[in-house]
């Protein structure tokens, strides 16, 4: 959501979150510190260890902010349109095996895909080299990657900051994994 990292929400019930022993201790998670022992504060104070990241939040709003200045239906539509544009135009790559459906409607504009005979890593490589940046691995999935039979898989992020050029830009530097693998020339310094 454009916002900083290391910002994130416990959602849960307060009699649950109150059952809940904390893993961490510091800042306001205790209630009450004497020598011979010390009471843990109410949730959902007893959760947060520390000094809180304060700076982060403040960032985190202001990126919900700016989201909604431009509107999350917004958003939403033109993703849907650049999700179609790339599944339009996957077919015009040589070996590209996409995970997940061709539909526009029943995706977001994330792609796991792998190009048959490279490995995910070989073609972040070679998309880095180009100036695009993708990710390659496991993406913290790993029995999903086994379930699909896979070793890894590479992943092409869009979001409303991208534009349909860029996409082309994708596509066309895609379209060469095959034969620069094949020629080996992504090797070459």
């Amino acid at each position: 959501m454009c916002g900083p990292t290391g910002v994130g929400v416990l959602y849960g019930k307060k009699k649950l979150l109150e059952k809940l022993r904390p893993m961490q201790y510091g800042g306001d998670m205790i209630s009450e510190v004497k020598y011979s022992c010390s009471t843990y504060n109410h949730a959902p104070y007893k959760l947060e260890a520390g000094t809180p990241n304060i700076e982060g939040v403040i960032a985190f709003g202001r990126a919900i902010d700016y989201l909604l200045d431009i509107g999350m239906e917004n958003i939403e539509n033109y993703e849907k349109l650049m999700s179609q544009y790339f599944l339009d135009r996957i077919d015009e790559i040589p070996g590209f095996e996409l995970f997940g459906s061709k539909k526009a409607k029943d995706r977001s504009c994330v792609f796991s895909f792998n190009i048959k005979g490279v490995h995910s890593h070989d073609v972040t490589e070679i998309l880095d080299r180009e100036g695009i940046a993708i990710r390659g691995g496991h993406h913290c999935a790993m029995p999903l990657t086994e379930m699909l039979e896979q070793i890894s898989t590479a992943r092409v992020s869009l979001y409303f900051y991208n534009t349909l050029d860029e996409i082309d830009y994708v596509i066309d530097v895609l379209k060469r994994v095959k034969e620069i693998y094949d020629k080996g020339e992504f090797l070459k310094a």
